[in-house]
């Protein structure tokens, strides 16, 4: 791969970075704003009676009785660190499978556009300035403009 080919995959992958930055930014105040809805005074109080209910019929006897209530915090401690920790290699797991795509398909683009593109001859009967769109009368500074469908990609970069 040229040094041209190396940068423009790395703006692209810069690109798709901050994207997803914002998009998660966006759906943390978006789970932050819910959850903080979601906890009604009824809700505290609910589950707050309930914990106490569980906490008090299994104090006096059974499994209660070995692993008194420090034990217990310990012990929720590390189920929930435990399920952290599930979800995390998941998720990992997720982002690499997407990641190995991502960089499948742009190695495709790639090799796609090293390919020369095949142009149809020019007629002569109808001037240059009249054929382009206005978009690329605006900008002449562009060679060409992305197809639509490139256009839509955050794999238009050329």
């Amino acid at each position: 791969m040229n040094f041209e080919a190396l940068r423009q995959r790395v703006q692209r992958a810069e690109l798709v970075v901050a994207v997803r930055v914002e998009k998660t930014r966006s759906n943390w105040s978006t789970l932050s704003t819910v959850w903080r809805t979601g906890w009604t005074p009824l809700r505290i109080i609910t589950v707050g009676l309930a914990g106490g209910f569980l906490a008090g019929k299994l104090e006096p006897t059974g499994l209660g009785a070995k692993v008194q209530g420090a034990r217990w915090l310990q012990m929720i401690g590390s189920v929930s660190n435990l399920v952290a920790s599930t979800q995390a290699a998941f998720a990992s797991m997720q982002a690499s499978e997407a990641a190995d795509t991502a960089e499948q398909a742009a190695d495709k683009v790639d090799e796609a556009t090293d390919e020369p593109p095949r142009q149809a001859a020019p007629t002569p009967t109808a001037p240059a300035t009249a054929r382009l769109s206005p978009e690329r009368r605006a900008d002449p500074a562009s060679p060409h403009q992305p197809q639509p469908a490139e256009a839509a990609t955050d794999l238009s970069e050329r």
